[in-house]
């Protein structure tokens, strides 16, 4: 969070302006740097900060431009915000501009927009105009993508960052510049992977050529905000009062004013991890993938054990007898049919790194079979010490019987719950932020991870993501926390087995390996 500045750091920002009083003029610098931008460019993009009066400025410029005739650039405007009352909120400040600009036009009109969906079917949104003798108007609704369609003129998207469906409806507003309108997205932001950022880092990548504008809070303060304030609450500005209002505002923001207040996206927006996160803790190591067809169930006990015996001893063996660790642990997220068994191993190094060797993906396996490949695993870790378990459900089964074959105190059987979440992820994600942990270096992984997400404070898997038969639910990502909980809260306890190969690195020489032991799975990097 940016720190408060000292009164003598503020006096001297200040220092020029200090014995000014009230600005005369109706608008601010920013405000006017913003309706130079909108004159001379088709598509404006304004990253800026909470209540300094952007939209407020930016109503004056929408009735001076509805109440131009055509040949001096007149034309619709359309406003789109994110809720009902702010878009009431536009159109009354549109209404007091043309009073105050004495434009001839009709009273605020509230009336039922209509569109069609994507089938055809007619629906109406509640919506707000204002006529001018001009003969264009101004058009205030709610998000809606499709309320755009079949328009023309100047496009306003407000607060951008907290649409709904931010990208289709960029895509809709697009489709008038074709015809010489406009369109100015303003928004506060909403984290690093809002549509929203990811907009602004385009534009300033050059791949979008579009005119960027950033109003920070400080930036709207340097150009009179506080003083604008003062005017209209009729108290005496002071450089002394300037500097205790300003801190008041950041300190009441906190770890928000960040975003909030001076236009610096917060890592993930909702997103838990960001990406650059996981990316820098990706390593290449295995994802071991096994997928059993419908009719491998059918299969008697024997030949099941079997295959699967085969298919531990070509896959798993070699990734296991390459391994050495102070001690060694195991994180489970069980599926059955649906959702995938994640298991997940980490190597606690003696200076307390989790180290991931390899991952294993378990899809339609039976039950038998998840307990053998299981077993297999724990019984050639080097220094096994415990796992955690997710003991939802179904995988109760599968969490009691590695209860009991390995004791009470060495496996945990983990009910999955807000509380739990709430309590272990912190600590993961303070194990990746520190090095102290790594994720195979694998688009589906890191995915599983991205679909975590803050909900009221509680880190949780908010999506599926993967296609029909491939359908994942965070699934890895789950395994590793519980693999995070397993290793920082069970007693670490041999079982006696000791790896019997000396270490070796696995190297790697392409981008993708695959292994296919038969026809029951594959693993890449």
């Amino acid at each position: 969070m940016t720190a408060p500045v000292t009164e003598q750091q503020w006096r001297d920002l200040k220092s020029a302006a200090s014995s000014e009083h009230m600005s005369p003029d109706i608008f601010l610098q920013y405000q006017k740097d913003l309706f130079e931008a909108t004159a001379s460019n088709q598509v404006v993009v304004v990253e800026k900060s909470r209540r300094i009066g952007a939209t407020w400025g930016i109503g004056a410029e929408a009735v001076l431009t509805a109440a131009a005739e055509k040949k001096a650039g007149g034309q619709d405007v359309l406003y789109i915000g994110y809720n009902l009352d702010m878009t009431r909120e536009f159109i009354d400040t549109c209404a007091n501009w043309a009073k105050a600009f004495s434009q001839a036009a009709t009273e605020v009109d509230e009336f039922l927009f209509k569109e069609q969906d994507e089938r055809g079917a007619e629906r109406a949104i509640q919506a707000f105009r204002i006529r001018f003798l001009s003969g264009f108007e101004i058009v205030a609704l709610c998000s809606r993508p499709r309320s755009l369609r079949g328009r023309q003129g100047y496009v306003i998207l407000d607060e951008f960052a907290f649409h709904d469906e931010a990208a289709e409806l960029l895509k809709a507003a697009m489709a008038l510049l074709i015809w010489g309108g406009k369109v100015l997205i303003i928004s506060t932001h909403d984290g690093v992977d809002n549509p929203f950022a990811e907009l602004i880092q385009e534009c300033r990548a050059g791949k979008r050529p579009y005119k960027v504008l950033r109003i920070t809070f400080d930036d709207a303060l340097a150009d009179g905000l506080y003083k604008r304030v003062c005017l209209v609450r009729g108290i005496e500005w002071s450089a002394e009062g300037e500097t205790k209002w300003r801190n008041e505002i950041v300190g009441l923001y906190g770890d928000a004013a960040d975003e909030e207040l001076h236009c610096i996206p917060r890592a993930g927006g909702g997103k838990y991890l960001s990406r650059v996160l996981l990316e820098a803790r990706s390593v290449p190591v295995p994802v071991v993938r096994w997928t059993c067809d419908d009719a491998f169930v059918d299969l008697s006990d024997d030949m099941r054990e079997l295959e699967c015996g085969a298919w531990c001893k070509d896959t798993l063996e070699p990734l296991l007898t390459s391994l050495s660790a102070s001690h060694s642990f195991v994180g489970e997220d069980f599926g059955r049919t649906g959702d995938l068994t994640a298991l997940w191993p980490v190597l606690l190094e003696v200076d307390l790194t989790r180290n991931t060797p390899f991952v294993v993906e378990l899809r339609n396996a039976p039950f038998r079979e998840q307990e053998q490949i299981l077993f297999y695993i724990c019984d050639r870790l080097p220094q096994f010490s415990g796992a955690a378990l997710d003991a939802r459900g179904n995988g109760q089964y599968l969490a009691e019987r590695a209860r009991q074959k390995y004791g009470p105190d060495s496996v945990a059987q983990v009910m999955l719950t807000e509380n739990w979440y709430r309590e272990h992820w912190p600590k993961l994600k303070s194990a990746l932020e520190d090095a102290k942990f790594t994720i195979p270096a694998n688009s589906d992984v890191l995915d599983d991870f991205r679909t975590v997400e803050s909900v009221r404070g509680v880190p949780k898997v908010v999506e599926r993501t993967g296609g029909a038969g491939d359908k994942r639910h965070g699934d890895t990502a789950i395994a590793a926390v519980l693999a995070m909980f397993a290793s920082s809260t069970l007693e670490a306890t041999d079982f006696g087995y000791v790896s019997g190969a000396a270490p070796a690195t696995l190297e790697v020489h392409s981008e993708s390996l695959f292994l296919e032991p038969g026809n029951l799975e594959s693993w890449n990097l």
